[in-house]
């Protein structure tokens, strides 16, 4: 085998002319790693944020930076400890948030990252569930949304919000989502018991009061001003698209630039923490993060119907800068997929 292999990667922060297909090292794997031969790898929105810096003062990265954070593929290479994969399972994987890597032909990650795709899914479109997916499963956690619950979706048509919506049907809650029309045919497939056309209604003169929100469509006058006066009192908002609190970056290990951060974060926020206070709502922000048997559990909601990875549009490799187009657009609906030039060989 090679010992290079091409891979999709950022080599500096900037626009979209800092991504290129480059040449670089297979990577090995370590202990408790992984290593996969790659046959999709799915964008997001936050692809071209980490591209543009986002994350340079947490976490630099060092060029040329393999792009992306959830792929599918196969299993070539076991690193020591790790027991429960095999060479040759097909799988699916939320890579290291400040590591990325997902669109090399190859790619290492830790095992407990990773989660078996079934041979009646395909391995492709598996590509685009970690993400969203687990974002979605893990913001529903931290509502405790159940049975009978009142749920606002914010962003219902976007990666999450269309996961966040057939989770939320899967617990039994009624969820009301907010879409413009051309992405209304869309969450009511995904499930939406009821659709706001954000262009032309506001949320909060809508009749229903909600229980808890899950925001996947952020903008903070839109969150106090529209938002959270549709809440109940003692109701609960959990975004992942708003303004970040004091704590929302603690799991990045900031050291000595812990309580900078959190006290910048306290001063931006103080305006929504307020206006919840004020109308007594909880007001929470979080990042997702990898978690393999969380994302097992999605797999088998997948196998048995009950959730879908909607597709946008498939790209080849040497296409990664039309994706990458249409990801900054705002215009998909649904999960824009890059497929390795060998996933045809692969189903």
């Amino acid at each position: 085998m090679s010992k290079t292999m091409q891979a999709i990667a950022y080599t500096k922060y900037g626009g979209p002319e800092v991504t290129s297909i480059v040449s670089v090292p297979i990577p090995s794997p370590g202990p408790g790693q992984i290593q996969t031969r790659v046959v999709a790898g799915a964008l997001n929105p936050v692809d071209w944020h980490q591209r543009n810096g986002a994350m340079a003062q947490i976490s630099p990265y060092t060029f040329p930076q393999v792009a992306a954070n959830e792929f599918s593929g196969i299993v070539t290479a076991l690193g020591e400890g790790v027991s429960n994969f095999t060479v040759g399972d097909r799988v699916t994987c939320r890579t290291d948030f400040l590591k990325l890597g997902a669109l090399g032909e190859y790619t290492v990650q830790p095992a407990s990252f990773y989660a078996r795709v079934p041979e009646s899914l395909s391995l492709v479109d598996a590509a685009g569930l970690p993400l969203a997916g687990l974002t979605a499963e893990q913001g529903l956690d931290r509502l405790n949304v159940k049975q009978g619950d009142k749920l606002l979706v914010t962003g219902g048509a976007g990666g999450v919000g269309l996961f966040a919506i057939q989770l939320a049907k899967i617990r039994g809650a009624h969820v009301t989502t907010t879409a413009s029309q051309a992405g209304s045919s869309i969450v009511k497939e995904a499930g939406a018991d009821e659709i706001i056309d954000y262009k032309n209604e506001k949320v909060a003169e809508h009749p229903t009061k909600f229980d808890k929100v899950f925001d996947c469509a952020g903008g903070e006058e839109a969150l106090i001003n529209d938002i959270i006066p549709a809440v109940v009192e003692g109701g609960k908002i959990t975004s992942v698209a708003g303004v970040m609190i004091p704590g929302a970056l603690d799991d990045f290990n900031l050291g000595w630039k812990g309580p900078l951060v959190n006290g910048m974060l306290w001063w931006k926020s103080r305006a929504i923490r307020n206006a919840a206070d004020a109308r007594k709502v909880t007001y929470d922000y979080f990042f997702m993060h990898p978690d393999g048997v969380q994302l097992a559990k999605l797999i088998g909601f997948m196998e048995q119907g009950k959730l879908s990875v909607k597709i946008d549009s498939k790209y080849q490799m040497e296409d990664y800068a039309k994706a990458f187009e249409k990801l900054e657009s705002g215009r998909s609906k649904g999960k824009i997929i890059i497929e390795m030039p060998h996933s045809k060989e692969i189903k």
